[in-house]
């Protein structure tokens, strides 16, 4: 596995795949048992892997203290990264949950204590509650950066809007910046495309991407079978439920079978090179249950797919940009002078 720096904007080097922790333990009614979730970390650990991602809300908090648990050893050796706003109780509280200073700060000590440490590597704001203004986020995370209990922070499923202010107002006050986002991307969920990436191109940001197997759509293991879907946990991320993903579905499949790999493999390795054609850093966090579904996902580091393959699976799964981006691609002749063909585009999206 190769190792990267977490976006432009810290030196924290990370694996090129993230293990996802949500599958560890079973405070949910379903996941890995322990001895299964040890299995998957040491073979995670085998293939170089050192970015782990959990959450407090993560099986009602049982999934970060097997996390913790399994990096005693070595903790220096991994990245941990971990987010707070949910809580980790079963019903939700109104003072134990969201993004205020009061309940970073509660949530952030509960996790070093089932964590077993006395740092996180990361802290992601796991969701905005729309009720607590970005001055106060930024103050309690550079707070905590102050304290030593984080060294970096970031934000996960906010809207592009929120981040680059919150970016730009840390960087104006000095205050620990804001170095990645973490969001849903895969063959059939690419509206990220629009606002998401290109921002954190431009500004330096580091992207974890979750679910890149779009809830297990992309094995095509629905078309002939419901075993690990994600409705036993009262969610279903995606369905056939459209034609193009239906033809995403075909062309992953198709892709499959030119390339003799699963069609897992094909669709992680599919945001793997999307990953190396762009100069933003895009890590795909990888959540198995079993250490079957480990294995598949690690064989997607071996699978190289063509530029005619990476194509059509690009083409099949594009998103419509919409407004004010299919606008301004329109005018682009006229913006320019006239010939688009004759001005050097910037390397990455402008700011």
């Amino acid at each position: 596995m190769r190792y990267t720096t977490f976006g432009h904007r810290t030196g924290l080097r990370v694996s090129e795949f993230a293990l996802g922790t949500a599958n560890f333990g079973t405070g949910w009614g379903a996941g890995a048992e322990p001895d299964e979730a040890r299995r998957i970390f040491d073979r995670f650990a085998e293939a170089g892997g050192t970015f782990l991602d959990t959450a407090d809300g993560y099986q009602f908090g049982e999934s970060e203290e097997l996390t913790g648990k399994l990096i005693s050893a070595d903790r220096e050796h991994f990245v941990l990264a971990t987010k707070f706003a949910l809580g980790a109780a079963p019903q939700p509280d109104i003072s134990r949950t969201g993004n205020s200073r009061k309940n970073m700060v509660a949530s952030v000590e509960a996790s070093l204590r089932r964590l077993g440490t006395d740092y996180i590597d990361l802290l992601w704001v796991h969701f905005p509650d729309q009720l607590t203004p970005m001055d106060e986020l930024l103050r309690g995370l550079d707070d905590l950066v102050t304290a030593g209990k984080i060294h970096h922070a970031g934000l996960s499923n906010f809207p592009a809007w929120r981040v680059s202010r919150g970016a730009a107002l840390a960087d104006l006050r000095g205050q620990a910046p804001i170095v990645g986002i973490q969001h849903e991307y895969s063959l059939v969920e690419r509206t990220a495309d629009r606002e998401l990436l290109p921002m954190a191109e431009s500004l330096g940001l580091g992207a974890a991407l979750w679910s890149p197997l779009g809830g297990g759509l992309l094995t095509g293991k629905y078309r002939t079978s419901s075993e690990g879907r994600l409705s036993d946990l009262g969610v279903v991320i995606h369905t056939e439920n459209t034609s193009q993903k239906t033809a995403v579905v075909d062309t992953v499949l198709a892709v499959a079978e030119e390339a003799g790999v699963t069609p897992a493999q094909v669709a992680v390795a599919w945001v793997r090179e999307r990953a190396a054609r762009t100069t933003a850093t895009l890590v795909p966090i990888i959540g198995p249950r079993s250490l079957s579904q480990l294995d598949s996902y690690l064989g997607a580091l071996d699978v190289r797919l063509t530029h005619e393959q990476y194509t059509r699976l690009d083409e099949v799964s594009a998103v419509p940009l919409g407004v004010p981006h299919e606008g301004i691609a329109g005018s682009l002749g006229h913006l320019q002078g006239g010939d688009t063909g004759r001005v050097i585009a910037s390397a990455v999206p402008v700011a």
